[in-house]
């Protein structure tokens, strides 16, 4: 990946950790957007499409933020893993994300400095599988 692939990246995720989710310049116009798991699982695409999935998922929630440590990973010349976690509450139970450890990995595929293909994993363990490493040490 190259640097600027990577603090592309790195742009967009200290966005979401502020919160904010409204910038969708970073994008290819035909990204693939997936949610693989958690409380509104489901695949988009296009620009307007990712918007959709983004307002279904958000709408669940209050102060959603991604948080936490992070980290990030090459796994070849277009991805990175970025592993993180979540915060916020949920608008219907209440409940408070960070009261519980939510160990989230994203996935962003990358080519001609947009990312085509984004896809989010509540469940880190499960990202790590679907990309062929070993869960609990991510190799």
């Amino acid at each position: 990946m190259t640097s600027a692939n990577r603090a592309l990246v790195q742009r967009v995720a200290a966005a979401w950790a502020r919160g904010d989710y409204s910038s969708g310049d970073w994008a290819d116009p035909g990204i693939e957007f997936v949610i693989a798991d958690g409380p509104t699982p489901g695949e988009w695409r296009g620009h307007a499409g990712m918007a959709e999935g983004w307002r279904a998922f958000l709408s669940a929630w209050d102060g959603f933020r991604g948080g936490g440590p992070r980290e990030y990973r090459e796994l070849d010349a277009g991805r990175l893993l970025y592993l993180h976690s979540f915060e916020g509450r949920g608008k219907s139970s209440r409940l408070d994300v960070g009261q519980i450890p939510i160990r989230a990995a994203t996935v962003f595929h990358v080519r001609d400095g947009k990312v085509v293909k984004l896809v989010i994993y509540f469940d880190r363990e499960r990202a790590l599988t679907d990309l062929g490493l070993t869960p609990g040490t991510g190799t």
